[in-house]
């Protein structure tokens, strides 16, 4: 009998550490072929720039291809579905941002489970949004805005990547906060946007800094404010919203995920790598010129912000009460 129980005791410490040594191969080895990172919005846009950033380095440390992938659609549904239906093996990562947290609240039919497939790997960013006019608006802050659609009700309109997508969202608090008549514009991606907002065609929109900073430095857009609660080190003479509107806060978050699943190993890979990454000076740098923060967090912190993000984003969508569909 003791014999036995001894036989399977070997038997058990022989399984876990065959089952440690081939995760310690699989973090040696992988990766072994080239990784697609999808992003669910189109090239250009705050989202897609930080992922670049980051992506653009990785083939140095990792020894493979990273392919960018651009699926654009249905508030940045149709390249989530993508990553949550691949192979979990490593191969396809999501370069996610905070429509990840807000689709899921506004729409009644989302493809895929954000809290169950999906595996976190790490925040990268944290930035604000530009609250931005075309410069043939007469309109140099939140208070000259505010007015000009109290005196204009339903008049003007502001411009989004998308129903459901940030641009909406923090648009949306905002005219709701102001008691404002403002018509929202879906466009599809946030290129498309910004292409308006430069030729006129569209005076007012909300969109990543690192993507119309340059613009405002040039005079081809005007920012009026930041929606993070306070200012931007980058643009220090740029108030908050909610210097004019208290409460106010919402800011773009970045970050990578992978498809439910995929091994430890290469979550633990592919964190360790990008966060060294963090740390170089060209791709601070590259961050710091595009006005945003570095956030570099674990996968369990990441997966606890996550969290609190859809919380957050479900009372915002309650309390407006939008539903996209």
């Amino acid at each position: 009998m003791r014999t036995s129980l001894q036989f399977r005791r070997f038997l058990l410490l022989a399984a876990i550490a065959s089952q440690v040594a081939a995760g310690a191969a699989l973090a040696q080895s992988y990766p072994t072929k080239p990784i697609r990172v999808v992003i669910p919005f189109g090239a250009g846009g705050s989202t897609d720039v930080l992922i670049r950033i980051v992506a653009s380095k990785l083939p140095d440390v990792l020894g493979q291809q990273v392919v960018i992938d651009n699926r654009t659609g249905a508030g940045s549904m149709i390249g989530t579905e993508i990553v949550a239906k691949s192979n979990a093996d490593g191969y396809t990562l999501l370069g996610a941002g905070t429509p990840y947290a807000i689709v899921p609240n506004l729409y009644k039919s989302v493809p895929y489970n954000v809290q169950k497939d999906f595996t976190p790997i790490m925040q990268i960013a944290s930035q604000p949004y530009g609250l931005v006019v075309h410069p043939s608006l007469n309109v140099r802050s939140v208070k000259d805005l505010i007015a000009l659609a109290k005196k204009e009700p339903g008049k003007h309109n502001y411009a989004s990547s998308g129903q459901g997508g940030a641009m909406h969202l923090f648009q949306a608090l905002f005219v709701n906060m102001a008691g404002i008549n403002i018509v929202h514009v879906p466009y599809k991606g946030s290129g498309p946007v910004r292409s308006d907002l430069l030729g006129g065609q569209v005076k007012i929109g909300c969109l990543g800094l690192s993507s119309i900073i340059n613009h405002h430095k040039a005079g081809q857009l005007r920012i009026i404010a930041v929606t993070t609660a306070k200012r931007s080190p980058e643009l220090p003479d740029i108030p908050a919203i909610a210097e004019t509107l208290p409460g106010y806060d919402a800011s773009l978050w970045t970050g990578f995920l992978a498809p439910q699943g995929t091994p430890v190993a290469a979550i633990k890979r592919l964190h360790g790598e990008i966060s060294k990454l963090m740390q170089t000076a060209e791709v601070r740098n590259a961050f710091q010129r595009a006005g945003t923060d570095i956030v570099a967090t674990d996968p369990k912190a990441f997966g606890d912000f996550l969290r609190l993000e859809l919380a957050k984003w479900g009372k915002v969508v309650r309390d407006l009460k939008l539903q996209a569909n």
